[in-house]
Order: structure tokens, then C-alpha cells, then sequence
């Protein structure tokens, strides 16, 4: 008998019934000027999505339809995007709502962690039939099926299933890392280990994995819970803030039946500026590892009414993702990310540098009335290479930006310079003639 996954009952002979919890992360320092005014998972990505379209278009494509997601630090354009783009027909009974922090009679305290904020959305999503909790973060990027790793939950039987991802020993100080018996059962599980101590936490990988080094199962803060398992361990730990840190952890020590699903695909976290910039560079390569050209993993986001993208003067495309409504002068476009509404002035070189675009359009005539104004978008003869401009940004003619490992992290008017990458701010405006190298 086939196992389907759905989020709500339905006239399948067997079914699962699941909810997802998104959490919308903390204030999301290490992407800054990125997050300044927005929530990491509210950051763009890929020349037209958000980071949050990813885990909400890997639920709906593996058929979980009812979705929360967790906001507390700037979150109003991630709540407009929210609401603008997830809106399903009465007939799935699907949702994606928007459970903010709050302080209640109970409560006073704002979200402390990620246990915590689920355990503090609870008096909402167990108003809800389900049976298994999904738990995801709002701020990595990757393809996965929910349905596989549930029928892998159920399979073992568990309690708790935690996804997981081989390491090297470079990334495994920064994860949580289990150790997981010949069962497919977490016997052990620390958070971020110390290197002294990592010896002791490699696990039986792939003869792939062990060639590249990947010797460490990381936790990929996708966990599955029994919907009486984490209630619980709420109940039990009622001062617990964190999955990782406590929860998981006790319920190992308990001897729960923690399973861990080893994913193998590719998955990053966008926790820093340079992972944020890498992760959309290599969207332009040739075969990447993140499809956005896919049948099955389809990535969602809102539907825009824009024109197809268009491009005068004979420019130069190479690995180049253009998003749709850019107009484009441009001489060169060479391992960039182009997003929405982007405008490019003549005889411009852009090289592997990240343009969020627009959110709305300068009309002809508001440039022609303010002359002396910089105009919208990037302007004529410009050279900007190993940058990122985010939205509504405005770049005066003759402008030279250039970022690169010899660059000092550094903050100057209207942009911060972060792991070698030039980030101009949310609507800043460089002069004409300006030099970043």
C-alpha cells in the first residue's frame, strides 16, 4: 500500500497527517546590511524568490500544504511577501500563516530560541489535526522531500527524526553532530563540538563521503516530531529555548527513538554574507548544484505582472540569470544574478556580483524633472565586480567597485564591505565617480 503525505485528511486509503512549523530566525547579524531592514528570510535570492519560498516550495511539493511560519525581527516585508504569494484554493484547505511573537498574558518574553518559539506558538498550530510536527528553518537553501523522510520516520518508528548531512571537520565545529548506531538511531549528539574533541564523533559514511573527507554527521535543523513527542519534552523542559542545544539532546539522553535521515543532496546554510554571495554565484553555473530548472522541486514565489527582461546595444551575456521587467545597456554581464526590474546603463561590466533590482519602476519623466539626481539602478561606463547591490539601489555614472579578498571588512556611506564582498545598502546612492577597490 502506497504511503502519500498530506496535511489534512483526505479519501487516500493511508495518509499522513502533518503540519510545518518555518522558524523565521533571529536577527540575522552575520547578513548584515542584508537584514538591516528585513529578516534573513526575507532576503532575495536568485534574481526574483525569497529565502523563505524555499522551505515553503520544498513542503508544497512534497504535499505538506499547512505551514507556519515563525516571525519576530523585521518581519514586515517578509509578512507582505507571505501574504502577497501563498493563497490556496478552498479546496486543498491548505495555508501558510504567520504566527508572530507575542507577549501574552502568560508570557512576556519575545522568542528566546528555536524550541522556544515553537513551544510558544503552541496554544495555534494544536488547534490543528495532526500527527507529526515539521520543523524547518526559514534560511537554507536546498531540494528535499518531506514525503521520503516521513516515511522514514514512520519506518523506525520514531519519536524524533533529525536530518542529516555529512561534513568535513572544517564545518562540523559549527553543527550539531550525532553519532548514530548500525539501527539508524542517534546514540550521542553534540552541539558544535570543539576540533580536540571531533576525532571521537565521526560516523560510518559512504565511500564517497569518506574520499572527500566527510566523515561527520551535522544536523540540518529539519527534525520531525510525534506530535506527543514534543509535547512532552516541552512539558519536561519547560525553560529550554533550543533544539539543538537542549531538546534533542535530552530526548537522546532519555532514550527516546531519535532516527537520523541522512540527505545526501546538496544544502547550505545562508548564515554569512560570503555563503549568501557563493550560493547565488554558483546558481549561474553551467549544471549547478541548486536546479531552479526542475519539473519536480519547483521553486514558488509571488507572481509578478512584469514584462520579459530586454536588452539594447548588443550586450554580453555569460552564465547570467536575468530576472524578468530589466532593461539592460550593459557591455558585459559575466557570473551574475540580475533580479527584478533591473536597469543598466551603456557600456556597463558586471562581473560576478548579485543586482536584488527594483521595486518599482522611475518613470522617464520623474528622471527628466530631477536632473541632477542619481537615476535608478546602475548607470553608464561602470565597472562592478565581487558585489552585491541590494534593492533600489541608485549607482552613478563612471562608478568603479571592485571586491575581493584584499578588501578589510569595512563600513563606508551607503554600503559594508563583509568577507571581501562590496554590499551597497537598500537604496543607497553612490555618486557618480565613485571608487570601491
Amino acid at each position: 500500500m502506497a504511503v502519500r503525505i498530506f496535511s489534512y485528511i483526505n479519501h487516500y486509503d493511508t495518509m499522513i497527517k502533518m503540519i510545518s512549523l518555518i522558524l523565521g530566525g533571529g536577527a540575522g547579524s552575520r547578513l548584515y546590511p542584508l537584514t538591516e531592514h528585513r529578516s534573513k528570510p526575507a532576503v532575495p535570492i536568485g534574481g526574483k524568490y525569497r529565502l523563505i519560498d524555499i522551505p515553503i516550495s520544498n513542503c508544497i511539493n512534497s504535499g505538506v500544504k499547512r505551514m507556519f511560519v515563525l516571525t519576530q525581527y523585521n518581519s514586515a516585508s517578509l509578512n507582505a511577501h507571505i501574504k502577497n504569494s501563498y493563497n490556496f484554493d478552498h479546496f486543498t484547505r491548505g495555508f501558510v500563516d504567520i504566527l508572530a511573537a507575542e507577549q501574552t498574558p502568560g508570557n512576556r518574553e519575545w522568542f528566546q530560541g528555536t524550541a522556544d518559539a515553537v513551544r510558544q506558538s503552541r496554544q495555534h498550530y494544536e488547534r490543528h489535526d495532526f500527527d507529526y510536527v515539521l520543523i524547518l528553518s526559514g534560511d537554507q537553501l536546498y531540494q528535499m522531500d518531506f514525503e521520503a523522510m516521513a516515511k522514514f520516520h514512520i519506518a523506525q518508528g520514531a519519536d524524533i527524526t533529525v536530518a542529516s548531512l555529512p561534513v568535513n571537520a572544517k564545518d562540523a565545529t559549527g553543527f550539531g553532530i550525532m553519532k548514530v548506531n548500525t539501527e539508524g538511531y542517534i546514540n550521542s549528539f553534540i552541539e558544535k563540538p570543539k576540533p580536540d574533541v571531533l576525532p571521537e564523533w565521526s560516523s560510518e559514511v559512504s565511500a564517497a563521503n569518506k574520499k572527500q573527507g566527510r566523515n561527520f554527521l551535522a544536523s540540518m535543523g529539519i527534525y520531525i516530531f510525534n506530535r506527543k513527542a514534543i509535547s512532552d519534552l516541552f512539558d519536561a523542559y519547560p525553560d529550554a529555548t533550543d533544539f539543538g542545544k537542549e531538546i534533542i539532546p535530552a530526548a537522546v539522553r532519555e532514550g527516546k527513538r531519535v532516527a537520523a535521515y541522512q540527505y545526501d543532496g546538496y544544502w547550505t546554510d545562508i548564515g554569512t554574507i560570503h555563503s549568501f554571495f557563493e550560493a547565488n554565484i554558483e546558481l549561474t553555473d553551467h549544471i549547478p548544484s541548486f536546479n531552479l530548472f526542475d519539473n519536480q522541486h519547483i521553486i514558488y514565489t509571488r507572481g509578478r505582472m512584469l514584462p520579459p527582461a530586454k536588452f539594447y546595444g548588443g550586450t554580453q551575456l555569460n552564465r547570467a540569470l536575468i530576472a524578468e521587467g530589466s532593461i539592460i545597456h550593459a557591455r558585459l554581464i559575466e557570473g551574475s544574478v540580475i533580479g527584478i526590474r533591473s536597469r543598466i546603463g551603456e557600456n556597463t561590466v558586471i562581473k560576478d556580483t548579485i543586482v536584488m533590482g527594483n521595486d518599482y519602476y522611475q518613470s522617464l519623466k520623474d528622471i527628466a524633472t530631477n536632473p541632477d539626481e542619481v537615476p535608478q539602478g546602475v548607470g553608464h561606463y561602470c565597472h562592478i565586480e565581487h558585489a552585491i547591490l541590494d534593492k533600489d539601489c541608485r549607482i552613478g555614472n563612471n562608478v568603479v567597485i571592485k571586491g575581493g579578498a584584499h578588501l578589510p571588512d569595512s563600513d563606508g556611506p551607503g554600503y559594508a564591505v563583509r568577507d571581501g564582498v562590496v554590499v551597497i545598502k537598500k537604496g543607497a546612492v553612490i555618486p557618480e565617480g565613485t571608487r570601491i577597490m
